[in-house]
């Protein structure tokens, strides 16, 4: 499958998310932001240890400071956002998360967890999305299973009205896989990217090709 996406395709700010936690998000959003020259934010972070995603995606791309913004919450626990959010004592406010102004050409902004995830007593990460008004770039597993994920990822965003960039694919091919989520999800194949082992700042740039860059 071709996967070969130009630069000129990215918009100057999008949403990465994920089908589940653990599924590639902060990997795929390091070779964007590194791809394209541009600048990170990852407005809610559930825990800080041993690094949080904003320090780990600045380790990976090398890039200076000026390419990361702060996080508006930053929650102590690797929970998810509410129940991090609780132990903390905070609540997490909508209104309180803004865009920020950037002057790279591209702003990669991370989700935390899937799109059903918590935030509060009545929000969950698809309203912050609904509210940002970015389209998404959804990263999901290559491997089993991932069909029904993914599927179920791509209806949630349709039925907010988020349009949907395309499905990036982390893991060992699966040809069959991506064929199905591309059929029955009437979505793009973004791109197909295998494990980088060990994966640190010299061998991130190994998963470019497989982005496009």
């Amino acid at each position: 499958m071709n996967t070969s996406v130009p630069s000129s395709f990215w918009p100057p700010a999008f949403i990465v998310t994920g089908t589940d936690t653990d599924v590639g998000k902060t990997i795929v959003s390091s070779l964007l932001t590194l791809g394209l020259g541009g600048a990170y934010w990852k407005p809610i972070q559930s825990g800080l240890e041993p690094m949080t995603d904003t320090e780990r995606v600045q380790s990976l791309t090398q890039l200076d400071p000026s390419h990361f913004y702060p996080e508006i919450y930053r929650l102590t626990q690797p929970l998810s956002p509410h129940a991090s959010a609780a132990i903390d004592g905070v609540e997490i406010d909508l209104d309180q998360i803004q865009l920020p102004h950037f002057s790279q050409p591209h702003l990669i902004v991370e989700g935390a967890g899937g799109l059903l995830v918590p935030l509060n007593d009545r929000h969950f990460m698809l309203d912050l999305f609904s509210m940002l008004k970015l389209p998404v770039c959804l990263v999901a597993r290559s491997k089993l299973g991932t069909l029904n994920h993914t599927l179920l990822s791509l209806r949630q965003l349709r039925a907010a009205n988020i349009p949907v960039l395309g499905v990036i694919l982390n893991g060992e091919k699966n040809p069959s896989n991506a064929a199905a989520i591309a059929y029955y999800g009437k979505v793009k194949i973004l791109g197909e990217l295998e494990p980088i082992e060990p994966l640190n700042a010299d061998t991130l740039k190994q998963g470019l090709a497989a982005l496009g860059f």
